[in-house]
């Protein structure tokens, strides 16, 4: 098996345990980060010894969402440029959702924008006490990739969170029925090992099956069509010109990303709690 730099694997009694370990990024969606995940999550798809999946990341963080950074080195700027990145990240967040085996998220920490997303592709989720939810795209110009949202939440809530950009904590993600669950930290890999266990128990072609169907009556929902023509949409926004991205834009190539994200807040600042 391929050694991974962000991405590692463990197989036990027919769960395979998948950590996205970018711990100094706080688990920030790379290309090279992304890249691994997919294969793994191929690698896992394809193996018939494997019933559940376990997705998880670091104490601090499961994920921060997309290597901004990465995005403004690159110089991502045309709608034409956003559209093929964009592509690439909703095809990951998508396969997470399509796996044909049950996926279930274990999330500390930060799960924001793209990582959000990651975890609310998954069939199941448990959370920390400390976890933290949300897509807080639209305070730096941008918006959501993968249009999950609205099929997990329902339009009100989702219409708030993506129009102001709030974070929610671990508890009121599970009264909105976001998470499953919210556990002290030092249970989470006991509860979600207890969960995985239960459900490898149940035969894996029943477990595709029953995926199948759920996933398919999201589907007839437009499910799908949503995501797709979503993507559409982001392209063009993220190409939009505002006074706001390009400070913030600048302020990361100047000064680093936390500086450009404590601008971004600051302008919130007021207006919190």
């Amino acid at each position: 098996m391929e050694i991974n730099e962000f991405i590692t694997r463990k197989d036990v009694d027919g769960i395979a345990w998948i950590t996205m370990e970018r711990p100094k990024k706080l688990n920030a969606l790379s290309t090279g980060l992304m890249g691994e995940l997919s294969a793994v999550l191929t690698e896992v798809e394809n193996d018939s010894s494997v019933k559940v999946v376990v997705l998880a990341g670091t104490d601090k963080s499961f994920s921060v969402g997309y290597d901004i950074a990465e995005e403004v080195e690159l110089g991502v700027s045309t709608a034409e440029q956003w559209h093929a990145g964009l592509t690439n990240n909703v095809g990951l967040t998508m396969q997470i959702w399509a796996l044909s085996k049950p996926v279930i998220g274990a999330v500390s920490g930060w799960a924001l924008a793209g990582g959000c997303e990651l975890a609310m592709a998954c069939d199941m989720l448990i959370a920390t006490e400390d976890a933290q939810f949300g897509e807080p795209e639209i305070r730096f110009g941008s918006g959501p990739v993968t249009l999950l949202m609205p099929f997990v939440l329902g339009q009100k809530k989702t219409n708030e969170l993506l129009f102001t950009g709030d974070v929610i904590d671990a508890e009121t993600a599970l009264a909105l029925g976001l998470v499953n669950k919210v556990v002290p930290a030092d249970q989470l890999t006991q509860v979600v090992e207890q969960l995985a266990r239960k459900v490898a128990l149940t035969p894996l072609p029943v477990l595709r099956f029953t995926k199948l169907a759920l996933n398919r009556a999201y589907e007839a929902m437009g499910l799908r069509e949503a995501v797709k023509s979503n993507l559409d949409i982001a392209a063009v926004l993220n190409s939009v010109h505002s006074i706001e991205r390009q400070e913030f834009t600048e302020l990361v190539a100047s000064k680093g990303l936390g500086a450009a994200l404590a601008w971004r807040d600051e302008r919130y600042g007021s207006l919190e709690g």
